[in-house]
This record gives C-alpha cells, structure tokens and sequence, in this order.
C-alpha cells in the first residue's frame, strides 16, 4: 500500500488520470491526499468531485478556497467570477449530493502514523499540529452545522492576524484565511493575501509562512497546495505539490512512504 499526496486539481481531470496511471494507482491498494482546490478554472470539475467522491475512504481532502468558494455560490453568498468554470457542478443533476460531500470535507489533515500533516495553505507560526487541528475543527463544526451563517460571513477585510481572543464570525475567517488562502506572514503572524508571487516578491517584513522564525509546527512534514508560483517545494518538513497543472505546467504526486516524486505534464486552461 502506498499513500500519494497530489496538488492542487483545479477541475484537470483528464491530467488527474494519467498522474494515476502513472504512479500504478490501484484504489484497492492505495490511497490519496489531495491538498484541496479540487475544483474551477479546469474543464473538468464535475468529473473530478464524481471521481473523487465515488473513491470513498481511499481518498482525503482538505478543503481549498476554490472549493469554499464554490460553496458560497452554491448557498447563495457568492457570486461567479470572471475565469470561473463551476457551471457545470452548479447545474448538475447530482449537485446537492456533491456540494454536500464536499462540505464535509476537513480543513486539515494529521496521520499520526505517517507524522504528517496536509493543509491547503498555511499554518499561523503559534500553531502547532494539535492547535492546528482544533481551529480547524471550529470551522468544520461550522460548516456541518450552520453552512449559512458560516458563508454569510466568509469574506471581509480585517483583521489580519491570529488572537486567541477572536470570537464569531472574525476568528472563524481568520482561521480559514491561513488554511485557505496564505502564503506570507511576518513573525507576529499578520498575513498579506495581496502578495501571490514567488519568495522575493513580497512586502518588507513578510516571509513565506513556513519560513517564519519559531514557527510551532516546525518539525512535522506538512505537504499543502495552493502556491502555483512557488512550484515543487522539498524541505525537511515542507512539501509544497501545486506545480500549476491549471497553468499549464505540471501535476505533481509525493509518495509519502518513500519521500519520492512523480509528475505529467500539462496542457493548460487558465493561461
């Protein structure tokens, strides 16, 4: 049996199935990670959640903010964006049984027998792996539970910085913020989402998020997505797996026994 963790899918589909035929996936046998963002930009969404959904326990994602995304529009707290191509999950006939299985997917992951962690973006530096869990946990709870009041709230300007004395709606979008949406952080933990670009391109005082000087999760492989500009990431406990497979790159899997890399090639939708 092999464990994969795959990047960001993003509605590639038909690249979705070769990267399996080409690491011999067998769901009998093996199983998946997929770092979240299944969904838009992609021609094949719908293909993709059907596929992924019908693997049943021999796959785990997290959720993404693409795939959050498609979920408020679903419910009605947002809207289709330009580049968009969530039509087709949205019209679908078998849509309600999709958007509900997705809901209900984690935000984060821990295999404490592989001791490895998988988050769609980023960790705040004072979480560690149990922490992280945890606030993950509140929003899932969320989520299954109130979907509306959750969505109503999702999006907002402020604040930008973890405080364990958040309450509501604010500590709720700040925890899916960094799970979500990070990529730079400064040491206090404050984030700017504007910056998307490769290390170096970020304002003064910001680092990528797991370059941050006494980050609490240190020590812990984490593999996530999200980071099409930063591309294939090995570290002693960083992998980062969206290799821009919608842009036209690459769809990268990590097997997480053997620490080994396997990638096709792609032809490209958001270019």
């Amino acid at each position: 049996m092999a464990t994969w963790a795959i990047g960001d899918l993003q509605g590639c589909f038909d690249e979705f199935r070769a990267l399996l035929r080409a690491i011999d996936f067998r769901p009998d046998r093996d199983r998946l990670w997929l770092v979240g963002d299944l969904v838009n930009r992609g021609r094949q969404s719908l293909e993709v959640l059907r596929f992924v959904r019908a693997l049943g326990d021999g796959a785990v994602t997290v959720l993404g903010n693409h795939d959050l995304h498609l979920l408020a529009v679903a419910a009605g707290h947002g809207r289709l964006k330009r580049g968009d191509t969530l039509q087709p999950v949205l019209a679908a006939p078998d849509r309600d049984e999709l958007l509900d299985w997705l809901r209900t997917r984690p935000l984060f992951h821990f295999d404490a027998k592989l001791g490895v962690a998988m988050v769609h973006a980023a960790l705040a530096p004072g979480w560690d792996i149990p922490t992280a869990a945890a606030r993950a946990r509140e929003v899932e709870t969320v989520l299954q539970q109130d979907p509306d009041v959750y969505f109503r709230h999702m999006y907002g300007d402020a604040p930008h910085r973890w405080d364990d004395a958040l309450r509501g709606p604010q500590r709720l979008r700040v925890i899916t913020d960094y799970l979500t949406r990070v990529r730079f952080c400064r040491p206090d933990g404050t984030y700017d989402m504007r910056a998307k670009g490769p290390p170096g391109s970020q304002p003064d005082g910001f680092l990528p998020w797991y370059e941050l000087p006494g980050r609490a999760s240190a020590g812990t492989p984490i593999v996530f997505g999200h980071w099409s500009a930063l591309g294939m990431v090995e570290r002693d406990d960083v992998y980062a797996l969206d290799t821009g497979c919608v842009w036209g790159r690459q769809l990268s899997a990590l097997c997480l026994d053997e620490w080994r890399w396997v990638s096709v090639d792609c032809s490209g939708y958001g270019r």
